[in-house]
Parts: structure tokens; C-alpha cells; sequence
């Protein structure tokens, strides 16, 4: 399969145009996903199909109206930063990290039949933090909780890095990355299909005067339209696998160094030894973003994730 092949297939299966199809496939193979040694075939019929699941209307009501339940006590800062975030900003990230424990909820039922219940009651955040599954149900049985604390973390479709900072890597057992379909405007074309813009805002337009009736369709119409949410099931990490410090590999340029991949621990200090041990009289960066805000946690580029049938039957045994 070669790479135009493979992204026409994208293109068709989440209904996105050309660009946004052979941007999921540049990101997989920047994120090591997709080395050199593999091939289209392998990563589309092994790993991305197979991990794929659509949100439906519903779905995202449900999830969009929880991120609004707990909006006003949510801190409007980015983890881990000191950019804040507007109301609407931090309702549509709220809103796309639980649109990523919702897949996740719908790869196990797809897989293997068990209904999940998530973790979104309004309570004291220390008592959800470690687990977004909090009970589930297997076919003809009662809900229980799981046996494993599992964390899921929603990036884009651009996202290569899965980044968990500080010591949140022990508080689960496993962490889960999803990239989930949404764009700058999910919760636009969310309002558009509920008629917020139709019955509510451009009605208003036209009653104060500043849109006419034809100006009011216009924009109605140049609005995004709300479609199923794509989500690939990436992949995960353990807790208590054998990882190294400075488990990294990258390219070395005329002046900077750029990683490309890491898996296992981050620590205060390592872009300065890598600097050293790699003799760089420039940067440090990671491939695709620069820089972290932080640099303490554990960290993984996608490539680096398990996600084969094996890898998930041992999360289903210990379920």
C-alpha cells in the first residue's frame, strides 16, 4: 500500500478532505508509529481500523453537558502552564478529554462486550483523578469496579507525544492515549446541530438589526456541521514496566539536537545531559512541539505505545 493509497482510505473512512488525511498519516509517522521498515498495510489494518471508534450525537451531548457540570470548578489555567484559559476555551478541552474516555468506553464494548461507566460525578477531584473507568459490566454480569485504575489522556490528531507530568504516572496502572477527530470548532457545529445559531443568536441578529435575513442564512450556512467524532485508541503504557532514564533517540542538526521519540521517565536536568552527551553547542527539542511545560513526569511518543491484540488481552485478563 503506498502512502496515497493509505491516506484515501483515511479520507473515506472519517470523511475528512486530503489534507486532514495525509496529516494523520505525516503525524503517525512522526510519531513512530509508522517507521521505515513498516509498511501502510501493517499500521492501517493492525493498529488504526482496528482502534477506531465514532461518537455519535448523543455521545458527545452527554459528554459536553458533564465538562459543563464541573466547568466552575475547574482551574482555568492549562496543566502544567500559566496560560489562561476563557470559559468556552476550557468547556471545549474539558469537552474533548472526555470525548477520549468515551471511546475508550466504546473499544470496550466493541472489543469485548463490557459497558463502562466513567468517572464524571461532581466530587472531590483526588477522588477521581487515578481512574476514568470507574465500574464496569461484563455481558451477564453486575457492575463492579475494575481491577485496574486506568487513566486516559485526549490529545488532537496532530498529538505524537503522550505527556503525563508530575506524579501522576502511579496514580494509574495503565494510561491510555486516544486521539480524538475534533477541531478548533466541535462545539460550534455541536450548537449548529441543536440550533443554538438558527433559533437563538442569528434570530437575535436580525431583531437588533445588524443581520438581514439573507446575512443570517449566509452565516448559518458557512458553519461547521456537526458530524460522528472519530477516535483512534492509540495505545498505552504500563505502570510498572522496566523503563530506563534517557530512553531517547533523535537526529542531530548543524546547531540542535531534535528528539524524536522517549519512553520512560523525565527528569530536571535531562535536555542538558542529552546537550552534553551528544556534544550540541545549540537546542534541545522534541520533534513537533518544541518543548514541554514541565520537566518532570514520564513521556512517550506514540510509536513507543503498546497496542497489539496480545498487549490489550492483558488488559482484558487483568480487568
Amino acid at each position: 500500500m503506498t502512502k496515497e493509497e493509505a491516506i484515501n482510505i483515511i479520507k473515506d473512512k472519517l470523511s475528512v478532505n486530503l489534507k486532514e488525511a495525509a496529516n494523520i498519516i505525516d503525524k503517525a509517522v512522526a510519531g513512530g508509529e509508522i517507521t521505515p521498515d513498516d509498511n501502510f498495510d501493517d499500521w492501517i489494518e493492525k493498529r488504526f481500523l482496528p482502534n477506531l471508534v465514532f461518537i455519535d450525537e448523543k455521545g458527545y451531548s452527554l459528554m459536553c453537558i458533564d465538562a459543563l457540570k464541573i466547568l466552575s470548578k475547574t482551574a482555568p489555567t492549562d496543566y502544567g502552564s500559566s496560560r489562561q484559559r476563557d470559559l468556552g476555551q476550557l468547556w471545549a478541552d474539558m469537552t474533548r478529554g472526555y470525548l477520549g474516555e468515551y471511546a475508550f468506553s466504546l473499544f470496550l464494548k466493541n472489543r469485548w462486550g463490557i459497558t463502562a461507566k466513567l468517572g464524571h460525578e461532581v466530587g472531590e477531584l483526588k477522588d477521581y483523578l487515578p481512574m476514568d473507568i470507574h465500574q464496569i459490566k461484563e455481558p451477564q454480569a453486575e457492575y463492579r469496579s475494575p481491577r485496574l485504575k486506568i487513566g486516559i489522556k485526549a490529545v488532537k490528531w496532530n498529538g505524537i507525544w503522550f505527556d503525563i507530568s508530575g506524579d501522576q504516572f502511579n496514580h494509574s496502572d495503565i494510561h491510555v492515549l486516544v486521539k480524538v477527530g475534533t477541531g478548533r470548532d466541535h462545539l460550534f457545529a455541536f450548537f449548529k446541530k441543536i440550533s443554538v445559531f438558527k433559533d437563538k443568536i442569528l434570530k437575535v441578529g436580525q431583531e437588533v438589526g445588524s443581520l438581514s435575513e439573507e446575512e443570517a442564512e449566509k452565516l448559518y450556512q458557512d458553519l461547521p456541521s456537526f458530524t460522528p467524532i472519530s477516535a483512534y485508541i492509540c495505545g498505552f503504557v504500563p505502570k510498572d514496566a522496566a523503563y530506563k532514564n534517557l530512553s531517547y533517540t533523535g537526529s542531530k542538526g548543524r546547531l540542535h539536537y531534535t528528539i524524536k521519540s522517549w519512553n520512560g521517565p523525565i527528569n530536571p536536568g535531562d535536555l542538558d545531559r542529552i546537550k552534553e552527551k551528544e556534544s550540541i553547542p545549540g537546542e534541545i527539542k522534541f520533534e513537533g512541539i518544541g518543548k514541554f511545560a514541565h520537566d518532570k513526569g514520564y513521556l512517550f511518543n506514540a510509536g513507543s505505545l503498546l497496542w497489539k491484540e496480545e498487549d490489550w488481552a492483558s488488559v482484558r485478563n487483568k480487568l
